[in-house]
């Protein structure tokens, strides 16, 4: 169970990053839907593009960074958001306080990036396949560059013995000015809990739980605040399957940050609920492990996807809301 699906794309990063750049075909898709389609393709992205459980950031500097999931976290920037290059790895000596959890492995997991205070903020996670034997590290740094990042600490780790499994991190600063780290896959799906602001660390011990699939896939929780409403996004379904995937993108909304959040029919997310946003179609298989870039022109969703030849890329699409104020990609 578990990220397990999920999770085997992380292991299996090494391998995408090889197999890709061929794939032009797929990444200059059209950003608008086309006549009958549900959804639409993803927006031109160029460049180096290979990516699993992407995550960015736009820079003071307007400049847009770029991590990965990758051997010592993979790092790619842009100056417009549409051409990516490759920038190094976040720990290009390697990180060995991770390894306890990754049995010895250098393949880090779906980071989380924030510009905040001065500097930018990564979470990021460490784990093996189909466990929940698991941890989320911070690290900062003033630049971004690949090696510049400094370890800040363990964030919060979970066992065997636990019913929840701490990857996929997502920090949110709510309208108090509190921060919060999502966090969660399978198990008893995604849980919450507070930070210290001063040090990005974990807060006291309360655990909040704001989503959940009875044990089934569900992963990749996304807050952002727009509004009256906090929006959790997560992806359902199988992750890493290639072409075969079957992930999507879910969204529900609250009033408050710890929930309780619920989909447009009414249905809280910790009972399975969740909209769908996102989906797959014609040559785009498997969409998921979002996130949402606050930019100038709006808001954007950013995630991995399939191509035919299960190579894993990085799609891109506007989110617009309509007048009851939940999101739709184009």
């Amino acid at each position: 169970m578990i990220s397990l699906v999920s999770r085997g794309r992380r292991r299996a990063a090494a391998s995408f990053l090889a197999v890709v750049v061929a794939v032009t075909g797929v990444t200059a898709l059209s950003g608008r839907p086309a006549a009958g389609r549900a959804y639409p393709n993803p927006g031109t992205v160029t460049g180096n593009v290979a990516v699993h459980d992407p995550a960015i950031v736009r820079g003071p500097g307007g400049g847009y960074l770029l991590a990965h999931t990758g051997d010592d976290i993979s790092l790619k920037t842009s100056p417009d958001r549409t051409a990516f290059r490759n920038a190094g790895s976040a720990f290009p000596g390697g990180a060995p306080w991770t390894t306890a959890y990754t049995a010895g492995s250098r393949n880090l997991w779906a980071p989380d990036l924030t510009y905040l205070d001065g500097r930018y903020w990564m979470y990021y996670s460490a784990s093996t396949f189909g466990s929940n034997r698991s941890a989320i590290f911070l690290a900062t740094s003033l630049t971004g560059a690949s090696g510049t990042w400094t370890h800040a600490g363990l964030v919060v780790e979970s066992r065997t013995s636990d019913t929840f499994n701490a990857i996929d991190p997502n920090l949110v600063v709510d309208a108090a000015g509190r921060w919060w780290l999502s966090f969660g896959s399978f198990w008893s799906g995604i849980r919450m809990v507070a930070l210290d602001p001063s040090t990005g660390l974990r807060s006291g011990t309360t655990m909040v739980s704001v989503a959940g699939r009875g044990g089934g896939a569900i992963e990749a929780p996304f807050i952002v605040r727009r509004g009256a409403y906090y929006y959790l996004w997560v992806s359902f379904d199988r992750c890493c399957q290639g072409a075969a995937s079957t992930y999507r993108v879910m969204v529900g909304r609250s009033t408050s940050v710890t929930g309780p959040y619920l989909d447009r029919a009414g249905v809280a997310m910790t009972a399975g609920g969740g909209t769908q946003v996102l989906a797959g179609h014609g040559r785009v298989h498997g969409p998921g492990h979002q996130a949402v870039l606050a930019d100038t022109d709006g808001d954007v969703l950013v995630y991995h996807y399939y191509a035919d030849n299960g190579a894993a890329l990085l799609g891109i699409n506007r989110i617009a809301y309509d007048s009851a104020g939940w999101p739709h990609v184009y």
